[in-house]
């Protein structure tokens, strides 16, 4: 490898010898090959450090254009390979300086990378978002007092606004109940759940609120138990949405300290 070329690294397997997928290209539309070492295999491409070093990356990282295709290519090779073994995915433009480096970093977090793998084989991660119009959220405004309240235009406004806040912070309250009620329920059914940070109304392309951005690992044999128990809390009341299954990325990263 020349010195102007890094390795860009997507995922992580055990080495079942099986050879790396046909044709598969990954980012900047470089193919996609495998590094063995200690058992485990790393699926990499060589890549341009005049795109893919640090300089570049951070002036890169800003262009919303650029980093929609290269998570694009980046999900596409992990999903590529979590199909036929289970895998462990690295965050995005994980770039080393070479395959020395990837190898000796199987050798070094042999271990980890073993328990990531055991802790997602059989398993599957799937998405669920909840939302919540925050008028059918509310509860009618309680009747104003009249008596010795003051009047006037100035007064009605003050009244008029309180209410609408206080309406409002029901509303909330409600819907963070429910979003409770329905995160407990599904991670009943899994073996881990967690609760992402709510998507910015302007990636959703939602009016409502986003009450519930949640992953789960679901055992394979439980899958259908998982999605029926969402079609279940889709007749109690709200939106759910749900996506999947996903290879394991809110459940795949290795042990603190371990993650490359």
């Amino acid at each position: 490898m020349t010195a102007d070329a890094g390795t860009y690294l997507y995922v992580v397997a055990r080495d079942s010898g099986a050879p790396s997928p046909e044709g598969l290209s990954g980012v900047a539309g470089a193919p996609v090959r495998a590094i063995t070492r200690s058992g485990l295999v790393a699926y990499v491409s060589t890549v341009p450090l005049a795109e893919f070093g640090e300089e570049p990356l951070q002036r890169s990282m800003e262009d919303l254009d650029w980093l929609d295709a290269t998570a694009r290519a980046h999900h596409h090779v992990v999903e590529a390979v979590a199909v036929a073994v289970p895998a462990v995915p690295v965050r995005l433009v994980t770039v080393y300086s070479g395959d020395e480096q990837v190898s000796g970093l199987l050798e070094e977090r042999h271990d980890d990378f073993c328990q990531a793998l055991d802790r997602i084989t059989g398993r599957q991660e799937w998405g669920v978002k909840v939302y919540a119009d925050p008028a059918e959220q509310a509860e009618p405004a309680a009747a104003q007092e009249s008596g010795g309240a003051a009047t006037g235009p100035g007064a009605a406004y003050l009244r008029k606004r309180q209410a609408g806040l206080r309406s409002r912070e029901e509303a909330w309250r409600r819907a963070s109940a429910r979003a409770e009620r329905v995160h407990d329920r599904l991670a009943s059914v899994a073996v881990a759940g967690r609760r992402h940070r709510a998507q910015d109304p302007q990636l959703s392309g939602r009016k409502e609120w986003m009450i519930l951005n949640g992953a789960y690992l679901v055992d394979e044999e439980r899958r259908a138990e998982f999605v029926r128990t969402v079609d279940e809390l889709r007749g109690e009341g709200g939106e759910l949405e749900l996506t999947g299954p996903w290879a394991p990325y809110s459940f795949a990263a290795l042990d603190e300290g371990g993650e490359p």
